[in-house]
């Protein structure tokens, strides 16, 4: 909900830093690579229960996933490229949330129900793009796969990672209601699927 607002603004800036690493002579996947660490550094934190550096790390791991895709346009997107920067993104989601579910037995069951949401949500959004892909419904623009938006999508959930390290305390309410979120950004993408893939049946 909140991507394509923020993309807007933060396009000049990210794409201006995009230069400026190439001219560096950096290539877009060292930067995946280097988020990749910086996230796992923010879940081995939260293993220690050391907040605010994990805070600190996760952002900086959202930041460097913000630069790679431009510097991946700049040097030549690779699908090679958009799978590791994916299953990047994807690892770093999960191992924050069983993070988490270690270190907070309160909000374990919380985190369950979040890791069922993205298990959901994240089936139905990669069954999704490939077959619209293959079908043609409409193309990915310059990214690697084609995004079917809905109510939790990038942006929301760095917020709420983020209130999750800042607050706590409130953990397990605030875990429930991005679960809340995340199933209902699953629906919308199931039937936003199953109504464009039966437009298109025989």
């Amino acid at each position: 909900m909140l991507d394509n607002k923020a993309r807007e603004l933060l396009s000049p800036v990210l794409d201006r830093s995009a230069q400026l690493l190439h001219s560096a002579g950096l290539s877009a996947g060292l930067l995946t690579a280097v988020g990749w660490l910086l996230g796992l550094g923010s879940v081995v934190l939260i293993c220690f229960h050391q907040w605010i550096p994990a805070l600190i790390f996760w952002i900086l791991n959202r930041l460097v996933d913000g630069l790679d895709g431009p510097l991946a346009r700049i040097s030549g997107p690779s699908d090679l490229g958009g799978f590791l920067d994916i299953l990047a993104d994807f690892s770093i989601y999960s191992g924050v949330v069983v993070a988490l579910g270690l270190v907070v037995p309160s909000a374990r069951t919380a985190a369950l129900v979040l890791l069922f949401s993205y298990y959901l949500s994240g089936s139905a959004f990669l069954a999704l793009s490939s077959l619209m892909e293959k079908r043609r419904i409409a193309a990915s623009g310059p990214r690697s796969l084609h995004f079917v938006g809905g109510l939790a999508e990038g942006g929301e959930t760095i917020v709420m990672y983020c209130l999750f390290l800042a607050f706590h305390r409130y953990l397990v309410l605030l875990i429930w209601a991005f679960s809340v979120m995340v199933i209902f950004t699953a629906l919308q993408r199931v039937f936003y699927g199953v109504k464009a893939l039966r437009s298109l049946a025989p």
